[in-house]
């Protein structure tokens, strides 16, 4: 099984409207019980990821599918390099958020999708997330800090949401302040 490329709003020479249009459509549900072909996008999202060192987090629509499935990390944040065991990380098919506690707080955010740039962006401190594993099993997970604003980041990407949707403050290099000028004046 091969990973596949991650779909991106932009790339050096300018918008991707293909790209974009996946990403914005908001997810269907998955089945289930599993079909072969959630399982089949399953196993690719959770490779996809697991292949990259450089993602906190993957959602099965910035890969090109269009089913409600994310994987996520839930330790080893600040490694380069971390154990990529089964345990090290969540996959949630169907995820809603159940309960949203505390104040929001602000975060810069960066995405997979959104390269060169980070917003900031007000997240729930807290959540409750009920959804299933992997294997089809129902879970309830509690999530804090750090991991609830992933959790959250990418289970907006299921409903088309991503980082540029969001009013907080925006950085990118100086050095393509022109382009990022261009490119972000208007919506995607």
């Amino acid at each position: 099984m091969e990973g596949k490329r991650v779909l991106t709003l932009w790339t050096e020479t300018g918008k991707n409207a293909g790209d974009a249009a996946i990403l914005r459509t908001p997810c269907r549900e998955a089945v289930f019980p599993f079909t072969p072909e959630t399982i089949r996008n399953i196993e690719t999202l959770v490779k996809t990821f697991l292949d990259r060192n450089d993602a906190l987090g993957l959602a099965a629509p910035q890969i090109g599918i269009s089913e409600r499935i994310v994987v996520f990390r839930n330790k080893g944040f600040d490694e380069k390099t971390w154990s990529k065991k089964e345990d090290d990380f969540d996959v949630l098919v169907n995820p809603r958020i159940t309960q949203s506690r505390g104040e929001p707080v602000k975060g810069a955010e960066g995405c997979l999708s959104c390269p060169d740039i980070q917003v900031e962006i007000d997240r729930f401190p807290e959540i409750k997330v009920r959804a299933l594993d992997r294997h089809g099993k129902k879970i309830n997970r509690r999530y804090l800090d750090f991991l609830a604003r992933i959790a959250q980041h990418e289970i907006d990407h299921l409903d088309g949401r991503l980082i540029v949707d969001y009013e907080g403050s925006l950085w990118y290099p100086k050095k393509k302040e022109r382009f990022f000028a261009e490119i972000l004046q208007e919506r995607f």
